[in-house]
């Protein structure tokens, strides 16, 4: 069997594109969209309608495998890709990107998509391809060489990298968008075992001293305990986008900063927290720096809170400079930024034997295509956890997810039983 051609079409993602710096910088929301001026070159408007690039690959059975070009909501901000425009890489994925796919043994996921990841075409400027497009192409290499084998996406998997894929589905981690009161009680009645996200993306929401956030989190405790089913025992995870490094400054291992994530703690009691970015410091060193202080601090007092890598921790380079410094006790694997999905995979298995665990992450702003194609690099790198995605909304994602990991282990488990009868 051979790759036959490749196709794209421009469509819809998730969510939205939003410019973070202008965000951060006081463009304030009215309705759902936000008044001022961007900041970030590509953004036209604060806040854009998300874009994807629908790739097909056909193959000489007739088969077609797809993929979807995807970018993160808060594109060209702490060291990501610019703003992805799909018209824009149409031409690149038909053109130098199906130049080199075309004739090629679909079979050879793992040589397929590092030889698209290193990909230089004229059209890109004489640079890699954007991340997005990478992330698209290598989502229809993994579906095509499921197809070819007649497997699944995570037999795939385990097979290029010799993992150990998880025998139950990889908890799975709910966002809640700016609805974090509504959605947060959905995730409870249905159980999910890592909420809520939050979405704190301003000192207005954090509290000009935090109180917002503690107090937040009080909530959570109480409706976690009223709202979710027997012997519920979710695991907290906050993402505040910096803002606690506008509200207390470094150094982060002073006792001021320490005893805030204390009472952050205390509020989230019983349930155990973990608090996403909690500074931005404008660069990959000093954003490693300022975070191995603040775990230092954290636990040189004894304050069981984990600090989760987001800013500054794009690629895969990115995901190993802050495990190697012990910089966070979770590194979130951003996977449109990593580019192909196998880099995302890495990322993960790059965390095993360390004290560092993977979140394999992502954005709203993906597609169902995105979302089932990284439920299976959860299973097949057995994660920490996996983000319920696209989309704000949190019940379908949560659901395209889940759906995705159960369907696959029933598959394998029936494929293990067939396997041992014919022996």
């Amino acid at each position: 069997m051979r790759i036959e051609s490749v196709r794209a079409v421009p469509g819809l993602s998730g969510f939205f594109f939003d410019d973070q710096r202008a965000i951060k910088q006081g463009a304030t929301q009215r309705g759902f969209a936000y008044d001022g001026d961007p900041v970030t070159e590509g953004f036209e408007r604060v806040r854009e309608a998300g874009e994807c690039l629908v790739v097909e690959l056909e193959l000489s059975d007739g088969t077609v495998a797809t993929g979807d070009c995807a970018a993160v909501q808060y594109s060209g901000a702490g060291g990501r890709d610019p703003l992805f425009r799909a018209a824009e890489y149409r031409p690149v994925v038909e053109g130098p990107v199906a130049d080199e796919l075309r004739g090629r043994d679909p079979a050879a996921f793992r040589e397929n998509a590092e030889r698209v990841e290193e990909l230089a075409p004229e059209r890109s400027g004489g640079e890699r391809l954007h991340t997005a497009v990478r992330y698209g192409v290598s989502q229809a290499l993994l579906d095509a060489a499921a197809r070819a084998r007649r497997g699944t996406r995570t037999d795939v998997l385990d097979d290029a990298y010799d993992t150990d894929p998880a025998t139950e589905p990889v908890p799975v981690f709910g966002q809640s968008g700016d609805e974090r009161r509504t959605n947060a009680e959905k995730m409870m009645i249905k159980g999910v075992p890592v909420l809520p996200h939050g979405l704190f993306n301003s000192v207005e929401k954090v509290g000009a001293d935090g109180e917002g956030l503690r107090e937040y989190l009080a909530w959570l405790a109480d409706r976690a305990d009223e709202l979710g089913p027997e012997k519920y025992a979710p695991r907290f995870h906050v993402d505040v986008y910096g803002i606690l490094g506008e509200v207390f400054g470094p150094p982060y291992d002073r006792a001021e900063v320490v005893d805030y994530f204390e009472t952050l703690r205390a509020a989230a009691a019983p349930h155990p927290l973990q608090v996403e970015g909690p500074m931005d410091a404008g660069g990959r060193s000093e954003q490693i720096r300022q975070m191995a202080d603040l775990r230092d601090g954290l636990a040189d007092a004894g304050v069981a809170v984990d600090i989760v890598a987001d800013e500054w921790c794009n690629t895969f380079d990115d995901v190993r400079a802050f495990v190697d410094a012990g910089a966070a006790d979770l590194v979130q694997v951003k996977t449109p930024d990593l580019g192909g999905v196998q880099r995302s995979a890495e990322a993960v298995l790059y965390c095993d034997g360390t004290d560092t665990r993977a979140y394999l992450g992502g954005t709203c702003n993906e597609t169902v295509t995105s979302a089932r194609a990284c439920a299976h690099v959860a299973l097949a790198t057995d994660a920490a956890q996996v983000l319920a995605k696209p989309g704000m909304g949190f019940d379908e994602g949560f659901m395209v997810v889940t759906n995705e990991m159960r369907r696959t282990l029933g598959r394998r488990r029936r494929d293990a039983r067939e396997a041992r009868a014919d022996d």
